[in-house]
């Protein structure tokens, strides 16, 4: 009797697992849209990243943007996620102020132009949704570039123009600190309410030049002077919703994300778990101060190498649990709730938010897993189409024609 009860339990369970799981049309659907439609990422830090590594484009480094097991972005990676389009981030650090900020920026530039000669056949440049277009059609990944802090504009407006020159199409105006254009969300010194004299000159001339002008970082004074300024629509290249991270003022709350759409602009979320969900970066800041704490008590800092062991260990017994995917479709949601679908896309921050990237988005092969959450939540296909670029090249194309 018990042989026979345990083999129609287990006949049981097989059934109803087999039910679970079957061949799900929206998943097919997901993975079919992903390869189907061009997907751009406002904001990938695969630059920075290979820096810190010391890539250098020499044989032995070669192979490190095709397939790696760091980091959070390769071609492999990219292909299999349906990535056709990341804006490759020239990370300018605000420590770099007044302090090497051209040079840096032309070092990392001249690595993505490296990476395109080094492996033609899967990656190139582009400086326009034409030529990103025309690469897509020959399945390569195109590596168009945004600049990430004003800094490197070094005070000199014809600069504004060099870049431009270099291939760079848009300009996040700052970083983590007051620069010399404008005043930085993570900052409190206010140091000039908003753009300074010099700062206005140069939205002005990205208007000109045909660079569009990034809002992401901006202190809020800031964001009200770009949208009254501007000729042409901005974007928010790596920003998600203040309504989940209340005083977070790295995300963009309610009338911000009106006046964007006003502007006929887009934003483009951001995946960090601290970004998407703020009980989750107060979780975040409070294991950091009893980090903080024990390492003082053993008498280290944070780059010794004796405190690795304990950082490890601190980590291991005190894990937060990160957002996940469905977060992420949350603020689509909310900013299409506001505005409509027209005004958003995809601005991950890969390789920029360390080890906070939700379940479900861990790197960019994971793509459609969004594009699923997206079809059960009923967007349209035509509706993904714009998230996944269209909204990005509707901008892109605006910033252009307004140049020409």
């Amino acid at each position: 009797m018990n042989r026979l009860l345990l083999l129609l339990l287990f006949l049981a369970f097989s059934f109803t697992f087999l039910l679970a799981q079957p061949d799900d049309p929206l998943r097919t659907k997901a993975n079919e849209l992903a390869r189907q439609f061009i997907i751009t990422d406002g904001h990938v830090d695969l630059p920075y990243r290979l820096r810190v590594q010391n890539f250098r484009l020499e044989r032995e480094y070669l192979g490190i943007p095709v397939e790696t097991d760091k980091g959070d972005f390769d071609y492999v990676r990219a292909k299999a996620g349906g990535l056709d389009a990341p804006f490759m981030s020239i990370f300018i650090p605000a420590s770099r102020e007044d302090n090497g900020a051209r040079a840096l920026a032309d070092s990392l530039i001249d690595m993505v132009v490296g990476i395109t000669q080094a492996h033609p056949d899967k990656f190139a440049l582009a400086n326009s949704p034409a030529e990103v277009e025309a690469n897509f059609k020959k399945g390569i990944i195109s590596l168009p570039m945004g600049m990430e802090n004003g800094s490197p504009i070094e005070r000199k407006l014809e600069n504004v123009q060099y870049w431009h020159d270099r291939g760079i199409r848009y300009i996040t105006l700052t970083h983590s600190k007051d620069n010399h254009i404008c005043d930085s969300s993570y900052d409190t010194t206010g140091t000039w309410n908003g753009l300074s004299p010099f700062g206005q000159q140069v939205v002005r001339e990205m208007n000109r030049v045909g660079i569009m002008v990034d809002i992401s970082h901006v202190s809020d004074s800031t964001f009200w002077q770009v949208m009254e300024m501007t000729d042409v629509p901005c974007i928010a290249s790596h920003s998600s919703c203040r309504k989940f991270t209340p005083g977070f003022e790295r995300n963009m709350n309610d009338d911000m994300i009106r006046r964007l759409a006003e502007n006929n602009g887009v934003m483009q979320i951001n995946f960090g778990s601290t970004f998407l969900d703020g009980n989750i970066s107060k979780q975040m800041d409070e294991k950091r101060a009893e980090l903080t704490r024990l390492l003082e008590e053993k008498g280290l800092s944070y780059d010794d190498e004796e405190a690795q062991p304990v950082i490890d260990k601190f980590q291991e017994d005190n894990e937060v649990l990160m957002a996940d995917v469905k977060t992420v479709a949350d603020h689509i949601d909310h900013v299409v709730s506001l505005v409509g679908v027209n005004h958003v896309g995809f601005g991950s921050d890969y390789d920029g938010v360390g080890d906070t990237l939700p379940t479900g988005l861990k790197d960019v092969s994971q793509y459609p897993n969004l594009i699923y959450e997206l079809l059960q939540r009923g967007y349209s296909e035509s509706d993904i189409e714009k998230i996944c670029y269209k909204n990005v090249w509707r901008v892109w194309q605006a910033v252009e024609d307004a140049a020409e």
